[in-house]
């Protein structure tokens, strides 16, 4: 072990600009690693903040904890460098002794970044096993002073952590900066046209009516994560600015004062919330970057939905934890139809949240999901129960949320919110026999279309074992299992995992959340098998949920079904997979071509491809969950592929003992055009030409050895000398193709194979 004292850094009194030099090089080599709740002690380098906030050592995520942690939320929770020294963070920057004196040199951020000059990473294909890279590992969060005992204990710990060091010109311009006192040259000031919007859009939210300010409590509750733009105030070729919207103690025009609760809809305790636009400060991230966009046309249709229909908004809700949570009871008042509306317009967002939003990671969170599914939503043209406001009346006291028990809650008997979804399922059933029986024949019409046009109208979501993704879509061969959402499903995904959930939250909270997710996602499959022959539903249900089930499971299944017979006439003696064909045609004319079509590879190419995604088995479980395929196409142009493994398993009804649940034999994979995740685990490389190879590679694949092959031929490991080369090219592909959407990826999870 090499334990001669650090090189001292050389200095070059050069200018540097923070904005155009410095924070570039953060983003490519660092907010890839540093830029969630997830970021390594809590270090977030995606802005000049979030630098000078520092480190903690408490992790964010950390499922055993007795008692909810105080939230430190960047921008929200604290607003000064003081404030958060107050919070147990310490410094990356030097800021000095009690004398004063202040050696910028000596910081923390310098000397992790010489470490790994002095110390870089071992010739080899693979790291040691010295280096820890489960996500779930105990963190090393030295202060500066720390530094030199931290260096001895793990000499190769230096930063970018399990990562080729970064090049010498990046190095020093880091260095000319720190030494120069890390100027800050940010501007905070946005162009006419952009102000303009802002005012115009924070005068929309703070109208005075009950009716506009219980429809912005609303939107608000809906909208708190998103990235909110102006395509009508920007050029289409540039990535647009992004705004944060956030509920604030003071009106427009006046300096914006964030209320920082933990969950949206908890009490304010002011007399008036005003809803304001804050400018996105951080590094966008792929992980957390839900765009949503601000124009004239989504405020024609909210005008639509929420105040052409006449009704009286006589007294605005209040903020009881009890009815705060509950959006049945707080937005009784506005029209179901309305909610659903807006929900299902930007449906690919609506889902995004939960799976975007807190859950930077989180098994435990999304154990409660299938690897791969399809998702469709009821019509909202159809008089079905859920927009009927007698049946809410009669049906809002079943729909109890987690989040009422705030975020210091006690593990509840399942059996109270499963006696609930019960009674909410009986009460459906008796709607539909009193009023719908006979009148309402099952067919396709149930499920929305898309209105013709709206891409959001089918979606596919993956599950990577702790991280996921949705896409638009109905994407990949056979899906695990297929989702109808309704109305009340939808909302209470939303106020489960998005409004309502806490990543600060106790383990109470958490794992309460993720029993009351079963009930939900049982309540979409089961909208769904309602499509089926009655004959094949229980089959069909059987083979979700084989072997040992949770009592949840069976306490749900032995209830309430709708015995009503499909109305669709099938042709085959396979009605399964000839309902998912029947699917597909039906929202056909709306769905999302993204990731169903191939661009730069030829037909060949294509039906390999094709008969890549048709394999099970073996090879699919011996492949990462998520990798980024980047292809030279034949066009000379490079685009991205997704390679997603999905894990199949006898059921996913109890939070632990996965691995004996695990079916490997039925395991299977998607190779689909674009980005479908944010956190690969493995990266490739490889020439159009060279898909039949790739692709027969991985088909013949029957143990790791198969699979380092495939690696040594056509991966590049997080160990390759040629990586941030790649990594570059990778995310400037990605920006140039996805514009809009384009945010960094996370390299937490990349393997060591």
């Amino acid at each position: 072990m090499n334990t001669k004292t650090a090189k001292q850094p050389q200095v070059h009194t050069t200018q540097i600009d923070f904005q155009q030099q410095i924070q570039p090089i953060l983003d490519k080599r660092c907010v890839v690693c540093h830029g969630c709740y997830d970021a390594p002690c809590q270090l977030k380098l995606g802005s000049f903040d979030g630098i000078t906030r520092g480190a903690n050592k408490d992790p964010v995520y950390q499922g055993e904890r007795i008692l909810a942690a105080d939230p430190t939320r960047l921008f929200e929770d604290a607003q000064t460098t003081e404030q958060w020294r107050e919070m147990d963070f310490h410094p990356v920057l030097n800021e000095g002794n009690k004398e004063g004196k202040r050696d910028p040199l000596q910081s923390l951020l310098v000397k992790m970044l010489q470490q790994k000059r002095d110390h870089p990473l071992p010739n080899s294909k693979t790291l040691p096993d010295s280096f820890k890279l489960s996500l779930n590992r105990s963190l090393e969060c030295p202060t500066e002073e720390e530094h030199t005992k931290y260096q001895k204990k793990t000499p190769l710990w230096g930063m970018p952590y399990a990562l080729p060091g970064i090049s010498q010109s990046e190095h020093q311009q880091l260095i000319d900066w720190v030494n120069a006192g890390t100027p800050d040259n940010r501007s905070n000031s946005l162009a006419n046209a952009l102000q303009q919007k802002v005012d115009e859009w924070e005068a929309y939210f703070n109208q005075d009516s009950n009716k506009h300010q219980l429809v912005n409590r609303y939107l608000y509750e809906h909208l708190f994560l998103a990235h909110l733009y102006f395509p009508e105030a920007e050029k289409s070729d540039q990535q647009p600015q992004f705004f944060r919207l956030y509920r604030s103690k003071t009106p427009p025009g006046k300096p914006l004062e964030i209320i920082a609760t933990r969950r949206p809809f908890d009490d304010p305790n002011v007399a008036r919330v005003y809803y304001r636009l804050m400018p996105l400060q951080e590094t966008l991230v792929d992980k957390l970057h839900m765009p949503f966009a601000l124009t004239q046309e989504r405020q024609d249709k909210w005008h639509d939905w929420f105040y052409q229909p006449h009704y009286q908004v006589d007294k605005l809700p209040d903020y009881m934890p009890k009815n705060a949570s509950n959006p049945f009871i707080t937005f009784a008042a506005l029209p179901t139809d309305a909610r659903y509306r807006f929900m299902l317009d930007e449906a690919q967002y609506s889902i995004m949240q939960f799976i975007k939003g807190a859950v930077c990671r989180g098994q435990i969170a999304l154990n409660v999901i299938n690897d791969h599914f399809w998702v469709v939503f009821s019509n909202p043209d159809i008089e079905l129960p859920e927009y009927d406001e007698v049946f809410m009346e009669k049906a809002r006291a079943t729909l109890e949320l987690p989040a009422e028990a705030d975020s210091n809650a006690l593990p509840t008997n399942w059996l109270a919110y499963a006696k609930a979804e019960r009674e909410y399922l009986d009460v459906k059933a008796e709607y539909i026999k009193n009023h719908l029986e006979g009148q309402l024949p099952i067919t396709l019409d149930l499920l929305w279309n898309g209105d013709g046009n709206n891409d959001n109208v089918a979606l596919t979501i993956f599950r990577h074992f702790d991280a996921a993704s949705v896409v638009k879509g109905l994407v990949g061969e056979n899906p695990q299992t297929v989702w109808v959402i309704t109305y009340p499903l939808f909302e209470r995904i939303h106020y489960l995992l998005v409004a309502g959930y806490d990543v600060y939250g106790n383990v109470g909270h958490q794992l309460n959340s993720r029993v009351y997710m079963d009930f939900l996602r049982m309540e979409g499959e089961t909208s769904f098998l309602s499509l089926l022959p009655k004959a094949n539903r229980k089959t069909v249900r059987e083979q979700w949920y084989r072997g040992s089930i949770s009592p949840v499971e069976k306490y749900i299944q032995n209830g309430s079904n709708f015995a009503h017979e499909t109305h669709i006439k099938y042709q085959t003696s396979e009605p399964l997979p000839e309902l998912l064909g029947m699917i597909k045609e039906h929202v056909g004319a709306a769905q999302s071509t993204v990731h169903t079509v191939y661009p730069g590879l030829t037909d060949n190419a294509i039906s390999e491809i094709k008969a890549l995604n048709r394999s099970i088995g073996v090879a699919a479980s011996i492949l990462p969950q998520a990798s980024l395929v980047l292809v030279q196409g034949n066009d000379d142009t490079p685009y991205i592929y997704s390679l997603l493994s999905h894990n199949a398993y006898s059921n996913i009804s109890h939070i632990f003992a996965e691995k004996g649940r695990r079916r490997s034999n039925e395991d299977t994979m998607t190779m689909a055009h674009g980005v479908m995740t944010s956190h690969p685990n493995a990266l490739f490389k490889l020439d159009h030409s060279e898909i039949e190879e790739f692709t027969e590679q991985i088909r013949q694949m029957k143990n790791e050895s198969d699979y380092e092959k495939l690696l040594d031929r056509f991966g590049v490991r997080r160990t390759d000398n040629k990586f941030w080369a790649f990594s570059d090219e990778l995310h400037r592909t990605y920006q140039q193709q996805a514009i809009i959407n384009f945010g960094y990826f996370d390299y937490n999870r990349l393997e060591n194979r």
